[in-house]
């Protein structure tokens, strides 16, 4: 590994759909159990209790006639824009997804070809030597995508990377399961370059997989209704273990990573963390600066969307980045020299955490 190259963030994009979902398009839901038993609480109640823990307010949902490779096409078109590149003179293309293209009323994933692939054709790139490969590894997915490049970047073999998280979970949940309010569809996309001798770029990252007791923490299963066809696979998760999980490791990785890049929590100015549940990632940021003797947090230094775009696992992170790279986000912007920290946590399950500076 070049020490003198630094993978440097040059352009950002994303792509919200148009079609926003508030909370009340769940009142007429039949809600069950797991165990297949119908919930008898009211769904004002049990909408009111989600937003409550959740803080989700809307999210929004793709059109009919778009992929998650339509949705990443989109975020990455822009990305380039934004960065003045010639997208030929990409080395990689890396595309973060769980559950690749999937048509509406189906809940079945089209691979084949890759979602990287079908976005370089989108792109119309025509350059071999743009590798285009696929990366599912859950909601971290597009920061692991992120940490490759960065890999490749300082072994001198890129230098430039496209890294894409893109999804469409609306796909893929189960209208009959309360925990599906909390997904949403979504795309968001970076550009890295390799910098020789310089100070902005990525300085450390840590990456995680708990699979002992932890690998089942989220899983594809039937639907919760009894009566729905056995066929269809939907996402599920327990979420009380999953919360548990990350306000215990992630804090942890974190840490880890501020440590590789001599960090200490007080020069950090943002924290940008994977938008999975409100009160959730607020009690990470707490425990984060409890490992260093810290009571309270700092006043925005965790900037979110999860109130309005909910959670679209792979998106969440480069949307936000985008957001604020651009302006786009009150309160929250980014000055050189800046250190913020990047963290996700998801299905595998998989933690990983970035520092950058500007």
């Amino acid at each position: 590994m070049n020490d003198n190259i630094k993978s440097v963030i040059i352009g950002t994009g994303h792509y919200a759909p148009i079609n926003i979902i508030p909370n009340d398009h769940f009142l007429e839901h039949s809600f069950y159990e797991k165990n297949g038993e119908a919930i008898v609480r009211g769904n004002t109640e049990i909408i009111s209790k989600f937003q409550d823990i959740t803080e989700i307010e809307e999210r929004r949902y793709a059109d009919p006639d778009q992929r998650a490779s339509d949705l990443g096409f989109l975020a990455a078109q822009n990305a380039i824009e934004s960065s003045g590149i010639d997208p030929e003179k990409l080395d990689y293309i890396i595309a973060a997804h769980n559950f690749g293209d999937i048509a509406p009323g189906s809940t079945r994933p089209d691979v084949l070809p890759t979602i990287g692939s079908r976005i370089k054709h989108k792109l119309g790139i025509k350059n071999p030597d743009c590798v285009a490969y696929d990366l599912p590894f859950g909601c971290p997915g597009w920061l692991q995508g992120m940490i490759q490049a960065d890999y490749f970047i300082r072994s001198g073999d890129a230098k430039y990377i496209l890294i894409i998280g893109t999804e469409t979970l609306s796909r893929v949940i189960d209208p009959h399961d309360r925990d599906s309010m909390i997904f949403a569809d979504g795309a968001g996309a970076t550009i890295l370059e390799g910098k020789q001798n310089s100070a902005a770029g990525i300085l450390a990252h840590k990456t995680q997989t708990h699979t002992h007791e932890e690998a089942y923490y989220l899983y594809s299963a039937r639907s919760s209704n009894p009566d729905a066809d056995s066929q269809e696979q939907f996402i599920k998760m327990d979420g009380r273990k999953i919360y548990e999980y990350a306000l215990k490791n992630v804090p942890l990785v974190i840490q880890q990573a501020l440590q590789k890049s001599d960090t200490d929590i007080t020069d950090v100015k943002k924290v940008l963390v994977h938008q999975a549940n409100g009160k959730m990632d607020e009690a990470i940021l707490k425990r984060l600066f409890k490992l260093y003797g810290y009571r309270d947090t700092p006043p925005n230094v965790m900037p979110m969307t999860i109130s309005t775009l909910g959670n679209s696992s792979v998106a969440t992170i480069p949307t936000l980045l985008d957001l604020i790279m651009k302006n786009r986000m009150q309160d929250h912007q980014f000055e050189s020299g800046d250190r913020i920290v990047l963290a996700s946590v998801g299905a595998g399950m998989n933690i990983n955490a970035m520092v950058y500076q500007f």
